[in-house]
């Protein structure tokens, strides 16, 4: 149950990015894009169990070098990922550019998916 709850605050935040940013779109009807919101929450949450934790080990010289500020440009670079792959699967589901499109979408993503987990619980007990 936390697990589809999760997906269901990303899709959230990515259909609030989609608003609030000019170059992030989903395309088609209302049903279309609710559907296509979830699916691509569910990449991007593949993407970032998946590729993070190597970029974080292979990368940890930028990360302590920058005091963590690459980890910005890191989730721009998934949130393009999975932009792309979302083109593969036909979803229609675009992130125009890198700067500053894709870097502040997944910035406001991150922030909104955070501030959507501490307000509705995940199911699990304290």
């Amino acid at each position: 149950m936390g697990i589809l709850i999760r997906l269901i605050i990303s899709a959230l935040a990515l259909w609030i990015s989609t608003l609030v940013i000019d170059g992030i779109d989903v395309g088609g009807t209302p049903a279309e894009q609710a559907g296509t919101l979830l699916v691509v929450a569910a990449i991007f949450g593949v993407v970032n169990a998946v590729l993070r934790p190597i970029i974080k080990v292979l990368g940890c010289w930028a990360y302590a070098l920058t005091l963590g500020l690459v980890a910005v440009v890191v989730n721009g670079a998934l949130f393009m990922l999975t932009s792309w792959i979302a083109g593969e699967l036909d979803l229609s589901f675009t992130v125009d550019d890198f700067w500053p499109t894709a870097v502040l979408g997944a910035l406001l993503v991150a922030v909104v998916s955070w501030l959507l987990n501490l307000v509705v619980p995940d199911g699990k007990k304290d």
